[in-house]
């Protein structure tokens, strides 16, 4: 049995997202008639924010070097 859960994300896909005060988090709905739920602590925001805001980055200079036709560098952890 796996444990993870596994979802591929498009830019069609619905998304929404509400603030649930009452518990001091966020609710991010991936979606619509089976709903996969992701929900985030207020503290981890900023966290998730900074590492989308990276691999966006990643990405954003990944596709720049299939442009200019670059070598791309070795992956690392």
């Amino acid at each position: 049995m796996r444990d993870t859960v596994q979802i591929h994300v498009t830019a069609d896909l619905p998304i929404r997202v509400r603030a649930l005060t009452y518990a001091n988090r966020a609710e991010v709905r991936f979606g619509k008639a089976f709903p996969v739920v992701l929900l985030v602590d207020s503290a981890a925001i900023a966290v998730l924010r900074r590492e989308l805001e990276l691999v966006s980055a990643a990405l954003d200079a990944a596709a720049a070097r299939d442009l200019s036709g670059e070598e791309p560098p070795e992956a690392t952890n």
